[in-house]
């Protein structure tokens, strides 16, 4: 299997593979232990995206007496570490190094000023962007050659900046900045009571040296912590995880208020992650680090953005930690379904991708107000019989009332279908638009012989 390929095809190499959504920090955390095995054997390794490091090859070329030596080291000892099937590339750039490794078996050296005819026969997809990759590709330019023959003045009118920088890249010349990445320190702190606390207040004052060590553990790396993770264990075993966010970043008070205030939800009925007994264990995981110049505070103070998340935050924790949610826009066929709700501080990550193409879904501009779920409404013809429609879209009578009001104009039928191999789950329905006296613009829905709302517009 290979980035980019088609689901079906991914399916037909391996009947037993399984789709995930896309999670970057998930990635990063079981591509750690890979950085530090590499980081105990040469200095600098600077992480480009999970699954793919890069260095500096002259230090490690002088220690192990060579560039392809130092590489095939720092292979089998990924190797003996559990990681048989790590490549590595050597080139001018990092561009190039990355697409030697991709062809290597397991080590690829490409001669110093030899990028350019290296990267001649490859494909232009390589790349990385599919908008410049199609265009070339229909003007008749399909090899890295092929596009770095073209006058690089003609690139930047047609593509732009960034159009330029592909043609560079294409013709050898990678000019991306080296940033070794420093080894994390360990910055998550804990603290263990041996007698069980059970009160909100005990907690967050036993738990104030832990968040001044925390916060004084990444002030020595230069850095401010942005969002953090705090785990609360009780007496029975549970165990209670939320991550926090904060517009600016976090001091030590404001980690013994979010202790406090995870304890006071999680005691609320109306939040589902609770703890029910004393606790036994804090532990408070920095999970986001920023450089502390770019949190520097401003000559007026932090203004109104950090007041607002102190106050909301405040209110979830007397409310409960999903009684403050913020809305987002997530995929889907019906309006319902593309509303997700996050509580306030939480990360939203859509179980389905809004930008995946989803046949039927209603195009822009959306109602003002969706239900969810959708509100039952009564659709009658002129002679007050309810309107049907069969199974070619065809209706019985032309719309006339809408729950009462009169119809003053409609649209449809279009039709929405979702699973339709699942007797179960699937889904054959109609939409329409329809317009009332008062000026209501309503979206329903026909499924089964009963009508719904999705939403109005107002």
């Amino acid at each position: 299997m290979r980035r980019g390929q088609r689901r079906r095809q991914a399916q037909s190499l391996c009947p037993a593979l399984r789709f995930l959504p896309a999670d970057p920090q998930r990635d990063e955390r079981a591509f750690l232990p890979v950085l530090r095995v590499l980081e105990e054997q040469v200095p600098g390794v600077q992480l480009l995206r999970p699954g793919l490091t890069a260095l500096r090859a002259r230090g490690a070329a002088r220690y192990y007496e060579g560039e392809e030596q130092a590489a095939r080291t720092l292979l089998s000892v990924l190797a003996a570490h559990g990681h048989p099937e790590a490549r590595a590339g050597i080139a001018d750039g990092l561009f190039t190094a990355e697409q030697a490794a991709r062809r290597a078996d397991p080590c690829l050296v490409v001669a110093p000023g030899g990028s350019a005819a290296f990267l001649a026969p490859l494909p232009v997809r390589f790349l990385d962007d599919d908008a410049v990759a199609s265009l070339l590709t229909r003007l008749g330019v399909h090899t890295m050659a092929q596009f770095a023959r073209l006058a690089e003045s003609d690139v930047r009118d047609r593509l732009g900046e960034r159009g330029a920088r592909l043609h560079a890249l294409a013709a050898g010349a990678d000019s991306r900045p080296f940033v070794p990445r420093s080894p994390d320190a360990e910055l998550a702190r804990e603290v263990v009571f041996e007698v069980p606390l059970a009160q909100a207040e005990q907690v967050g004052f036993a738990v104030r040296q832990t968040a001044d060590a925390v916060i004084e553990a990444v002030a020595a790396a230069s850095a401010v912590c942005t969002e953090v993770r705090i785990d609360l264990t009780d007496d029975l075993g549970g165990v209670s995880t939320r991550e926090w966010l904060h517009p600016a970043c976090f001091d030590a008070a404001d980690l013994v208020d979010r202790v406090r205030w995870q304890l006071e939800g999680d005691g609320t009925p109306t939040d589902d992650n609770r703890v029910s007994a004393g606790i036994t264990e804090v532990r408070i995981t920095p999970t986001r680090i920023d450089d502390a110049s770019h949190h520097q505070p401003g000559l007026f103070g932090q203004g109104v953005q950090e007041r607002l998340h102190h106050g909301v935050s405040r209110v979830q924790a007397l409310l409960g930690h999903r009684a403050v949610v913020i809305g987002s826009v997530a995929g889907g066929r019906l309006l319902a379904d593309r509303q997700l709700l996050t509580p306030w501080g939480d990360r939203a990550l859509p179980e389905r991708d809004p930008g995946r193409p989803w046949p039927g879904q209603l195009p822009p501009p959306l109602p003002n107000e969706v239900f969810s779920p959708p509100r039952p409404v009564r659709v009658e013809a002129a002679d007050d019989a309810p309107v049907e429609i069969d199974g070619r879209g065809t209706l019985s009578a032309p719309p006339a009332r809408i729950d009462g009001a009169p119809v003053v104009a409609w649209a449809g039928p279009w039709g929405v279908r979702d699973r339709a191999w699942d007797a179960e789950k699937g889904r054959i329905a109609h939409r329409f638009q329809v317009l009332d006296e008062r000026q209501r613009a309503w979206v329903v829905l026909c499924e089964g012989g009963r009508w719904w709302a999705e939403g109005v517009y107002r």
